[in-house]
């Protein structure tokens, strides 16, 4: 099946991110990898309802989880109906499938404690790489923005003397997050090694070699980092995000800023980290009354 022009389309028209699009793509070419081998079928306009429900059923036997398949369907639902929208098939086949019940997980994030020890006991390394590495997880942490919000985040984005900068995150969309004092004297020092080591990038975050970040050197430097302070196998760049989010409920924070913060569109995307609350708040509970 040819995605090219509907891959095309979500980067230039829809303006996703590469991270984004390179997603899509993975999950169309399991898809057609699968419609192929078992019904041999590579072409858009014979994929049929069937063929589709058959899939979902055989991810699910691979044990993934709801939001992982949901994430998949919607893939193929996009493509089919972009197809559909250019006459390029008579019927949209995904039309009627609806998206699975989603697993009710709380997110997992890192005990403040612990993210505590790791800024003031953990040694980052020396030089432009150590601080480099610091300050990856400290705005991580300290705006709760997404990995490839990070990776996107440029030098003249950053407003210092108002202590806040710009982030651009999912469809394009701007907004200003706040910096604490910090955070500002991180990234001063950082600057100020950037241009000792002669790294000329409009990005701020980059390599050793002055490239720009990419997905997987991220996810392994705070792999490797959370695992210095926790043992909890979740330790992805979106842990940093609950965690931000977390502990800021957890202090009183009002929920509508955190929305805005993080850059969700919908209030109840952020209300799950009220969850995670309820369950300090359960704790503190049966530790403390004499009669729980």
């Amino acid at each position: 099946m040819d995605l090219r022009s509907f891959l095309d389309y979500l980067l230039k028209e829809k303006r996703y991110s590469t991270h984004t699009v390179r997603s899509y793509a993975i999950d169309l070419q399991q898809f057609s990898d699968y419609t192929l081998e078992y019904y041999e079928v590579d072409a858009a306009l014979e994929v049929r309802h069937p063929m589709i429900r058959s899939w979902l059923a055989h991810l699910s036997e691979q044990n993934l989880t709801s939001s992982s398949i949901n994430r998949k369907l919607s893939s193929v639902k996009g493509y089919f109906k972009f197809l559909h929208s250019k006459d390029l098939v008579p019927q949209n086949p995904s039309q009627k499938l609806s998206a699975l019940k989603k697993d009710k997980r709380l997110p997992k994030y890192v005990e403040e404690s612990k993210l505590d020890f790791l800024f003031d006991q953990i040694k980052f390394g020396e030089g432009f790489p150590g601080k480099r590495d610091e300050l990856l997880v400290e705005i991580l942490y300290n705006t709760g923005m997404r990995l490839s919000e990070l990776i996107g985040l440029k030098e003249s984005d950053l407003d210092l003397a108002d202590a806040q900068m710009r982030v651009t995150g999912k469809g394009n969309k701007m907004r200003i997050v706040p910096m604490n004092r910090t955070l500002v004297s991180s990234v001063k020092e950082y600057l100020a090694l950037k241009r000792t080591n002669e790294l000329d990038s409009p990005f701020l975050l980059i390599l050793d070699n002055g490239k720009p970040l990419y997905p997987k050197f991220v996810y392994r430097k705070v792999n490797s980092l959370i695992g210095m302070v926790s043992t909890q196998q979740k330790r992805s760049p979106h842990v940093l995000r609950h965690s931000f989010a977390t502990h800021l409920l957890n202090k009183g924070a009002d929920i509508n800023a955190i929305k805005e913060i993080l850059g969700h569109a919908n209030l109840s995307a952020t209300e799950v980290y009220t969850h995670n609350s309820f369950e300090k708040l359960k704790s503190v509970y049966q530790q403390a009354h004499p009669r729980a």
